[in-house]
């Protein structure tokens, strides 16, 4: 969807930057590495992390900021979870940026997942 996105704006994006927030940099967006940082809290981290990094992004960027990230990344991670559960199937057209799932390592999660339930 980046790379549609891409086209229809025609705007550019970095895949390096996305992978280096990830990383612990901040990608060149402005409270990236925080940001990364609550989002992953949001997923996968406890109570406690969770109150944290809500706490650090209030502090560092106000109320109103805090209320967008925070509807960004439930938005992402409740389309997600809509469309596994329901078997939705990836358009051809979605499909075509295999590219930029390799260049993030994407492609390799399936793989590590398994082997992480198999430990």
């Amino acid at each position: 969807m980046l790379r549609e996105s891409r086209e229809q704006t025609g705007e550019d994006y970095d895949l390096a930057a996305i992978t280096a927030i990830a990383e612990g940099e901040d990608g060149n967006i402005p409270q990236g590495d925080l940001l990364a940082a609550f989002a992953e809290a949001i997923i996968i981290g406890t109570p406690e992390q969770l109150d944290q990094t809500r706490q650090a992004v209030l502090d560092a960027l106000g109320p109103a900021e805090m209320v967008d990230a925070a509807g960004v990344a439930g938005f992402f991670n409740g389309i997600d979870r809509v469309a596994d559960s329901t078997g939705t199937v990836l358009e051809d057209w979605k499909d075509a940026g295999s590219e930029m799932r390799d260049a993030l390592g994407i492609s390799a999660f399936a793989a590590q997942k398994a082997a992480l339930d198999q430990e």
